[in-house]
């Protein structure tokens, strides 16, 4: 996959994304929050095939289905995401782990383990992108997080036995 992308001066930021396939998707972010996505053939490099206009909220609804926030494939539970050194991973929350009931700001998450904690979806599929230091750890549900893996290991000890 190759991704490139530029400045749109008084528009916002276009990203072109070439997938394995030879397709090309075009998604330009505009400063007002909505987002434009443009799908090209590989053999037809010029002209758009669909076109489809976001809003804000749209758009990180789909981002949320895309990253796996609203549904995970079974075959991809303990897949983790590299960007370059940070690595994104998913855990499943077991109802005897250590962290159940505490509060990401009781434990200290970010400051005892180097990682963050980047989205909550619960089992009732009650999500929480960004959730702060006030959220709770609840059993079987399944908790985004992203930080070196030295930072992960640290992590997932920390939360499912409370070892550092």
């Amino acid at each position: 996959m190759t991704i490139r992308e530029s400045d749109l001066p008084n528009i916002g930021r276009k990203f072109e994304v070439e997938v394995r396939e030879g397709n090309k998707l075009v998604i330009v972010v505009h400063d007002d929050g909505r987002r434009e996505l443009y799908h090209f053939y590989h053999d037809q490099p010029e002209d758009s095939v669909s076109m489809i206009t976001l809003d804000d909220n749209e758009a990180r609804y789909v981002a949320a289905i895309i990253g796996g926030l609203a549904y995970k494939p079974r075959a991809l539970e303990t897949v983790d995401v590299a960007l370059d050194d940070l690595i994104i991973e998913w855990y499943k929350i077991e109802t005897g782990s250590y962290c159940v009931g505490k509060s990401i700001g009781e434990m200290q998450v970010r400051k005892k383990t180097g990682a963050s904690i980047i989205a909550a979806v619960e089992k009732g599929h009650g999500k929480h992108i960004n959730p702060g230091v006030d959220y709770k750890f609840l059993p079987e549900s399944t908790i985004v997080v992203i930080g070196e893996r030295k930072h992960l290991k640290v992590l997932k000890n920390y939360l499912f036995g409370g070892q550092i």
